[in-house]
């Protein structure tokens, strides 16, 4: 909470910006709060500045283009600030700065086992599941884009969630706040191992490999 306060404090002349930048972009409220499954099964509503159409409306998941955004929007969503008002989560005791992943109650019910164990950590502004999965609205679901979360992503993110529960420690929540900056600030992308939390730099797709694979199969009519 402390460490949390401190950034409200430091953080107070971003966030005037970003409230006049979304002001003056469009009309409607700076901040949403966005009805999430809190700490052992508590109702959380968590804070986000507005990155949406005030007359919004459609599926709760987005995507990198989805229309409804603002042009605020996009630049918030790009740069993860939409995520800063949760400072306030945390200063409350609600939220932690490193947990699980905060999820809407339709998912939660999707997979109760897992969250029984995963609520019992506080959900946080990061964690593995946050830098796993940075780019998720870029990912291309091919269909009803809730179904594909919810049978494709899910439980790979509940995975990494009740990981990060079997062996959080103050030492993990180091490294994965030292690898946030890096994906935020730096633009990196944080590969994370699926067995044991482990955190490095996703290394670039082989192009040369993935076309010389692909030239043969052209070869031979495949």
């Amino acid at each position: 909470m402390a460490v949390a306060a401190v950034l409200l404090l430091v953080l107070l002349p971003v966030f005037v910006i970003l409230a006049l930048a979304i002001k003056l972009d469009s009309p409607g409220p700076v901040f949403f709060r966005a009805e999430r499954v809190g700490f052992r099964g508590s109702r959380l509503r968590m804070l986000k500045f507005r990155k949406m159409r005030q007359d919004a409306s459609g599926p709760a998941l987005t995507t990198a283009d989805d229309d409804r955004f603002t042009r605020m929007g996009r630049f918030l969503v790009s740069m993860k600030f939409d995520e800063l008002p949760q400072l306030w989560n945390v200063l409350r005791g609600d939220m932690s700065l490193v947990g699980p992943r905060p999820e809407d109650p339709r998912f939660v019910a999707a997979q109760p086992v897992a969250y029984a164990h995963i609520l019992q950590v506080k959900p946080g502004i990061t964690g593995l599941c946050q830098l796993a999965f940075a780019r998720e609205g870029e990912l291309d679901g091919a269909g009803d884009r809730v179904v594909y979360y919810v049978r494709q992503l899910l439980p790979q993110k509940a995975a990494l969630d009740q990981l990060y529960a079997r062996t959080r420690s103050v030492a993990l929540d180091f490294r994965i706040m030292f690898w946030t900056f890096g994906a935020v600030f730096c633009r990196r992308d944080v590969a994370v191992n699926r067995e044991t939390g482990a955190l490095s730099l996703r290394r670039p797709p082989d192009v040369g490999r993935y076309a010389a694979i692909h030239e043969r199969r052209r070869a031979y009519g495949r």
